[in-house]
Order: C-alpha cells, then sequence, then structure tokens
C-alpha cells in the first residue's frame, strides 16, 4: 500500500476513533444527561430566615446547586485537564489548560472542536466564549463553604467585586450555556435569572458562607 494512502488511512482512523469517544463521553455513557434539570427555589423563598447570616448561609447552598453541578464543574478543574459529562470523567481527546485556558499552545487548542454554539449532531458543546476556568478558580474536590470564600476573593474570582460577581453569574453568556448545554446534558438547575437573584440576594444578606 502506498504511503499516501496509508496516511489518509490513518488520519480516517484517528477522526473516526475521536467521534466515537466524543459520542460515548456525551451520549451513551450518562443516562441522567436525558433527565430534566433540577428546580431552584426563588430567592423570596428565604425571606422568612430572621437571621441575616443564616438567611445567606441558606440562599448560597441553594445557589450551590448550580455551582456543584457538573455544567459548572467540568470547567473548573483543580488540574490541567477539564472533565465531561454528568460523571465528570477526564476530557476526551486529551487537552490541557494551557495559556488563558485555550489549551496548550502547539497542542491541541480548545476551539479546535467547540465553536461558537453546540453541535448537536456530533454532541460538541459550543460557545463564543468557550475555555477553561484561570486555575485560581479551580472548584473541583472543594466544598461548597471553600468554594464560597473563593468566590469572594478578588484575588482568585478574576478581580471582581461584589456588584461584578452578581453581574457575571446573573448576565455572563458562558455561565448562561450551562442552562442550554446542548443534547445529551443535563441543564444546570433552575435558570441563570433565579440563580442571579440567588447569588443577589445571598449579596444584600451579608455573602456570609456556609461553614463546610
Amino acid at each position: 500500500m502506498s504511503r499516501p494512502r496509508m496516511m489518509t488511512l490513518t488520519a480516517a482512523g484517528l477522526a473516526a476513533g475521536l467521534l466515537a469517544s466524543n459520542d460515548i463521553g456525551f451520549r451513551g455513557g450518562d443516562v441522567a444527561a436525558q433527565t430534566a434539570a433540577v428546580a431552584l427555589k426563588a430567592a423570596s423563598d428565604f425571606d422568612g430566615i430572621q437571621d441575616r447570616n443564616a438567611r445567606a448561609i441558606a440562599l448560597f447552598q441553594e445557589a450551590g446547586k448550580v455551582i456543584l453541578s457538573p455544567r459548572c464543574m467540568n470547567c473548573h478543574p483543580v488540574g490541567e485537564r477539564p472533565t465531561q459529562t454528568d460523571r465528570m470523567r477526564p476530557h476526551e481527546p486529551l487537552v490541557v489548560r494551557g495559556d488563558g485556558g485555550m489549551g496548550a499552545p502547539g497542542g491541541l487548542a480548545c476551539t479546535t472542536c467547540h465553536h461558537q454554539a453546540n453541535y448537536d449532531p456530533a454532541s460538541v458543546p459550543g460557545n463564543p466564549k468557550w475555555a477553561l476556568a484561570p486555575a485560581e478558580m479551580a472548584w473541583q474536590g472543594k466544598t461548597l463553604g471553600q468554594i464560597c470564600v473563593q468566590i469572594k476573593d478578588k484575588d482568585r474570582n478574576g478581580g471582581k467585586d461584589m456588584a461584578a460577581l452578581i453581574k457575571h453569574m446573573a448576565d455572563d453568556e458562558l455561565v448562561g450555556w450551562g442552562w442550554a448545554p446542548g443534547a445529551g446534558r443535563t441543564p444546570a438547575p433552575g435558570t441563570q435569572k433565579q440563580f442571579g437573584e440567588l447569588i443577589k440576594a445571598w449579596a444584600d444578606a451579608g455573602a456570609t458562607c456556609p461553614a463546610s
């Protein structure tokens, strides 16, 4: 067999392998991904808690249903490799954070596969801002209380004050992708509007963090 022919077959085989891995990763392995999203309580549901700190904690715990969901956690890994699917398995094919969360220089960039919008025929998610969260924003393996403290820390949240943090949670389009993740993925609980309202109410109540 000629070398060009062998190279063509090798490339075709590699592409088929990647597509098969992608299909297993996003469709076949996660029965939970076919279910409806979990509901969120409204911020007003916590108005009856008289103690301000207790109310703030309860609000953040409710918002934590979103923060701890796979739609958020997959892009906030502690290591250099993102995870994927509701089971939060290591990303296939192998990619790493790299500069700006966009993949390693000279390696496989995020934008090689992830484009401006979800591509449901191949179950590949997409968004104009698609990237991995910076290392200082790593959440996986941490308690909700630890994440809460981290979120408020301007040295670890991209320099955001509370007003900017609320706007980010309520309006950012990449955050919003979590509620429209494409075929085969469980959306984040509730809606982005509800999530933003919970975060604002938490901030208004003093932004106290859970103990754990």
